[in-house]
């Protein structure tokens, strides 16, 4: 009979933490997978994905979205810092091959452009939230929609689909006239392409010679819309159709909610707030601002409130997107979660140099505002929140890869 009621007490103190969490994750905001799906015409997917495997795309006919948005590493690059021009080959290849190190991880496409995801770039240079579309343009933006507007960055930015050479010395001022200048050129180029000009022709219901750029860049928008958009994730099951979790699973997704306070920051449809903020993520490389310095959002605003802030990163696919923070510093996900809630936990991680420290201790002033500040986690809690994490995976569409 003893026997009996503990196993009794067992299933239900089982079921009551699985409604607790359910209950949890309906409240942070999530929803269902295709309730967060923008359709796109077939015909503008295929366009777009040709567009985004080939290079050229790039003003020297050097790079495509798809050397740096990798299957293998979860549509990331698998590097600290992406590997722009000159780069060749994949991971620890393309690394070692002398291309142009851009200064910020490079970020996986899940969920980019669905509905709600209107906030890109890890200083959110590209910014929908309002309504009306903020970016680099400042004021001349190409669209109305922010994906499509955040596609017309890449291919003008030096060093990333431009060579920094001395031939392109007018460009580096990457001003809209530049920008136009570039956009022209390509926009020629993929006219006369035998294989895009045609397929994009079709998809718009016109002639190739009357492409323009923003139609690229919207069909390229289309196929990271269509090919990477949310699917439904062991999560999802577990929430909206009584699917099952592991012991570890449901104990981590309990932490995420709970005491680990994960979800003030990683919440609503894609885990994030899409809001800026400050954690003591050690920096990798020479930063955007030079010397070992990325001072985040501040390059966008100007405002001394936003250093050394970057955007909350969705966490679909998470698992698979190593190294992880703005500058690629960390390489396993139980460290990036240890850092979020105690800085200090490996003394290795603090800097040597005195600039860098100094900046270190700031970032440590902005930190000690976000929600995570001040929490304590186990070892066990934190093996248990990568264990929930794994049930955020899912696969695109398609495999993309060059195509020349």
């Amino acid at each position: 009979m003893a026997v009996a009621s503990l196993c009794a007490g067992t299933l239900h103190a089982d079921t009551l933490r699985e409604t607790v969490l359910r209950r949890a994750a309906l409240e942070a905001g999530l929803v269902r997978a295709q309730e967060t799906n923008v359709a796109v015409p077939p015909d503008l997917v295929a366009a777009g994905k040709l567009l985004f495997q080939t290079k050229k795309l790039s003003l020297e006919n050097e790079i495509a979205c798809a050397s740096c948005h990798v299957d293998r590493f979860g549509s990331a690059d698998g590097l600290p810092n992406a590997i722009g021009t000159e780069g060749r080959g994949e991971g620890v290849a393309r690394l070692m091959g002398g291309g142009d190190i851009i200064p910020r991880n490079a970020l996986p496409f899940w969920g980019r452009g669905g509905k709600g995801f209107d906030v890109f770039f890890w200083d959110g240079r590209v910014d929908g939230r309002s309504g009306a579309v903020k970016s680099q343009f400042a004021g001349d933006e190409p669209s109305v929609d922010p994906l499509v507007v955040a596609v017309h960055l890449p291919p003008v930015e030096i060093g990333e689909m431009v060579l920094n050479t001395a031939g392109n010395e007018t460009l580096q001022s990457e001003t809209v006239d530049s920008a136009q200048g570039i956009y022209q050129i390509l926009e020629q180029r993929l006219r006369d392409d035998p294989g895009i000009g045609p397929a994009l022709a079709k998809a718009y219901g016109i002639q190739p010679s009357e492409l323009r750029f923003v139609q690229v860049a919207q069909a390229l928008a289309g196929f990271i819309r269509h090919n990477f958009r949310l699917k439904p994730t062991r999560f999802h099951d577990f929430v909206f159709a009584k699917g099952a979790l592991t012991a570890d699973e449901l104990a981590g997704g309990l932490v995420f909610y709970g005491k680990g306070r994960c979800a003030a920051c990683h919440n609503g449809p894609y885990f994030s707030d899409f809001d800026f903020h400050a954690i003591p993520f050690p920096q990798a490389g020479f930063g955007k601002n030079g010397f070992g310095v990325d001072y985040g959002r501040y390059n966008v605003t100007l405002d001394t409130g936003d250093l050394y802030r970057f955007r909350t990163p969705p966490l679909y696919n998470v698992t698979k997107t190593a190294p992880y923070s703005h500058s690629g510093s960390l390489y396993g996900l139980a460290e990036a979660i240890r850092i979020h809630v105690d800085p200090l936990a490996d003394p290795a991680m603090i800097p040597k140099y005195p600039r860098q420290r100094a900046d270190f201790y700031e970032v440590l002033k902005q930190w000690s505002h976000v929600p995570v500040a001040g929490i304590e986690l186990s070892d066990l809690d934190i093996v248990q929140l990568v264990a929930f994490l794994h049930t955020l995976e899912y696969n695109s569409d398609v495999p993309v890869h060059e195509s020349d």
